[in-house]
């Protein structure tokens, strides 16, 4: 125990213990199926904070594909599949990876890739119809990533 303590003690002062990092969209790490290992933030995510990025049009809007019976969100998608027992389909890892650039995991997909800068087709200006001015940006930042996954991970059947 004095040695773990001594050794932490040590990291700590020679900074090897880093904070943790947002990974930016270039640099997250897929496997070859698509899932992503580690967080994206950091950070541990928040269900609650989920169900909000999930429901709001302004953020994620999952309903609008997807039918979520735990959320009371009306006017709910039946493009996508169902949520209802995620958890019980697909393991933390995946989850993340599917709801950063679920084209990587079921290249048919329509549903947009949510942590992504470039390597896109044609990148429009919303829905005005005209090309992108600017420099790209990803929908959802890496901690509303981290909040869909928490909440998905509660989706048992």
């Amino acid at each position: 125990m004095k040695r773990t303590l001594i050794l932490a003690a040590a990291m700590i002062g020679s900074g090897a213990i880093l904070a943790a990092e947002t990974v930016s969209s270039a640099d997250v790490v897929y496997d070859e199926y698509g899932s992503i290992a580690a967080s994206l933030s950091g950070t541990a995510g928040d269900p609650v904070n989920g169900i909000e990025v999930m429901s709001s049009r302004s953020q994620g809007n999952c309903v609008a594909c997807h039918q979520v019976s735990d959320l009371s969100a009306a006017f709910q998608g039946n493009v996508g599949p169902s949520l209802d027992g995620a958890a019980d389909r697909w393991d933390e890892a995946q989850l993340r990876g599917i709801v950063a650039n679920a084209k990587i995991t079921f290249p048919d997909s329509i549903m947009p890739s949510f942590y992504k800068e470039t390597g896109y087709i044609r990148a429009g200006n919303a829905y005005t119809g005209k090309a992108a001015g600017d420099e790209l940006t990803t929908l959802l930042t890496a901690q509303q990533i981290e909040d869909v996954v928490a909440y998905l991970a509660t989706l048992k059947e």
